[in-house]
């Protein structure tokens, strides 16, 4: 069986083609980063025309480099949330439409279900049961995986996401966006020690995170400077927060994989290409006699591929869309499978 994916749940427009037995076959990706940074961010409006400027574009793009073509597509597969309310609705409407078009099941996609399934693409895979940290953007959670479509939420962030905070804080540095993964760039000049911050909710029971006082701790310190930095002092400051995050997750993630008795552990979502972490988690892991699983950078962020590959686990067990178009851009991992059994997708 093969399905056709479409990503639109915010800059990124994703089109991919997976088949069940060969695996991905192609993945077609088109980003928005330098319209936005423009702006200095995500500009909602002018992301949905750009999806669907390009969403089109990019299928036909799809079938011609995977050699394919609209009859040997079984089902088209899309992202249903969460993500921007309008970046959602252009991707499920051209998937909708190619569906119909075509005569075949269209499938909606959780988006977070997407990143948490990534590693599932790679050669070297975890396998049931696993833990996941998903840490990204708009999430950070850990999450215990017993099977596809079992999963239980240990921990989430009660304030900003990690790389919510990364963003945030590459922009008190002067960091343009997006930033985030300009701070780790920048950090792997700074000077070791420093600088020292707090790590919230460190050792605080259970395996919640916290990291908006970690921002604000950046902040403090830049003001005794008087906004007078030069680049040593900011890859110092990039280089201390950095190490608070990494700490952080490292810590949550040890208590989580001692009490669950796991010994795999899935990184995933776009902070997941952070290179002082993917080192850090390795390190633990060998320490734990466990294995750490990443999928490949590009698949990291926000891609087709990823969806392709949830939507075919979601087809062979019998969901398909109903004919109203539906978009949730508040969906959570904890109620995905309510959402499936209520046919509200």
């Amino acid at each position: 069986m093969r399905v056709l994916s479409i990503e639109s749940s915010c800059d990124e427009t994703g089109v991919a083609v997976y088949d069940d037995q060969k695996g991905l076959l192609t993945n077609q990706l088109y980003s928005q980063i330098k319209m936005h940074a423009e702006y200095g961010g995500v500009v909602p409006e002018l992301a949905s025309r750009d999806h669907i400027r390009k969403a089109v574009p990019l299928v036909k793009e799809a079938l011609s480099s995977s050699g394919l073509t609209p009859d040997d597509i079984d089902a088209v597969v899309y992202t249903a949330g969460p993500g921007l309310v309008g970046a959602l609705m252009v991707g499920a409407t051209v998937a909708r439409t190619l569906a119909y078009a075509w005569d075949k099941p269209a499938v909606p996609v959780n988006h977070m279900e997407g990143h948490l399934l990534a590693p599932m693409l790679e050669e070297n895979r975890p396998e049931y049961p696993f833990l996941a940290l998903l840490v990204s953007g708009g999430h950070t959670m850990i999450v215990k995986v017993n099977d596809f479509a079992s999963y239980e939420i240990m921990g989430e962030s009660v304030d900003d996401a990690a790389g919510e905070a990364f963003d945030k804080t590459a922009k008190l540095l002067g960091i343009p966006y997006p930033g985030g993964a300009l701070l780790s760039a920048l950090a792997e000049k700074g000077t070791k020690d420093r600088f020292k911050f707090p790590r919230p909710m460190l050792n605080h029971q259970g395996y919640n995170f916290s990291f908006s006082g970690l921002k604000t701790a950046v902040s403090l310190a830049i003001k005794d400077f008087d906004g007078e930095l030069d680049e040593q002092t900011k890859a110092d400051l990039a280089l201390a927060f950095e190490d608070a995050v990494v700490d952080i997750l490292k810590a949550k993630c040890t208590r989580a994989l001692r009490d669950t008795g796991l010994n795999q552990l899935v990184i995933a979502g776009g902070v997941s290409a952070n290179k002082h972490l993917r080192s850090a988690m390795k390190s633990m892991m060998e320490q734990l006699h466990g294995k750490v699983f990443y999928p490949r950078t590009e698949f990291c962020t926000d891609n087709g591929a990823m969806i392709a590959y949830a939507g075919m686990q979601r087809f062979k067990k019998g969901v398909s869309a109903s004919r109203e178009i539906c978009v949730f851009p508040r969906w959570p991992l904890s109620s995905i499978d309510e959402m499936y059994s209520s046919k509200s997708v």
